[in-house]
C-alpha cells in the first residue's frame, strides 16, 4: 500500500497547540485495530510520557467531533476518548509496532510532519517579510498589504467552474 502525504496530513490535528494524530487513524494506517494500538500502548506506557501521547478530555473531543468531518461516523459514539500522539509519539509507535507495515508507515508519517512543519516555517517567512514591507510604507499601500494576508490565510476553497454546459437533446 502507498502511503501518501495528502492522506496522511488530513490525519493531523491541532489539540493543545501540538500537531497531533488519533489512536484510530494511526490504527487504520498502521492496519491494526484501534483495541491492539491501545492495548500495545498501555503495556509500554513508560514510553509515552505526556508530550509524546496523552488521552482527549470530553470537551476536547467533543469539540474535535463538531469542528471537524474527516472523523470516522462510529467514532462519536465511542464510549472512550481518543489518545493524542504527537510527532515524537508517533515516533516511538514503531518501537511498539513492530512489523514491516509499521515501518512504512513511520517512515510516511516522520516525512508528512517534516513537510508540514516547513511549509508553516515558509508562511511565518513571508509573513514576516510583509509586515517589513509595510512597516517602511505609509498608509496608501495598507489596504494592499491587506488583501494580500488575507489570501494567505484564506484557505483552499473551491472555485466555480466558469463557462456554461452544453445540453445534449
Amino acid at each position: 500500500m502507498l502511503i501518501k502525504a495528502e492522506n496522511i496530513i488530513t490525519f493531523i490535528f491541532w489539540v493543545r497547540g501540538e500537531k497531533v494524530m488519533l489512536d484510530f487513524h494511526l490504527a487504520e494506517l498502521y492496519g491494526v485495530e484501534t483495541r491492539a494500538l491501545k492495548q500495545a500502548v498501555r503495556r509500554n506506557i513508560k514510553r509515552f510520557p505526556e508530550d509524546f501521547m496523552f488521552q482527549l478530555s470530553k470537551p476536547e473531543w467533543n469539540k474535535l467531533i463538531t469542528n471537524c468531518d474527516n472523523l470516522p461516523p462510529n467514532a462519536k459514539f465511542s464510549p472512550a476518548t481518543p489518545f493524542a500522539f504527537t510527532e515524537q509519539g508517533v515516533a516511538m509507535l514503531s518501537s511498539v509496532l513492530r512489523s514491516d507495515r509499521a515501518i512504512e508507515v513511520n517512515i510516511a508519517i516522520m516525512r508528512t510532519f517534516v513537510q508540514l512543519r516547513k511549509l508553516l516555517d515558509e508562511n511565518k517567512a513571508l509573513q514576516s517579510k510583509i509586515e517589513e514591507l509595510e512597516s517602511k510604507y505609509d498608509e496608501q499601500f495598507r489596504e494592499v498589504f491587506e488583501a494580500i494576508r488575507h489570501l494567505i490565510q484564506r484557505e483552499n476553497e473551491p472555485r466555480k467552474t466558469i463557462g456554461f454546459k452544453l445540453q445534449r437533446k
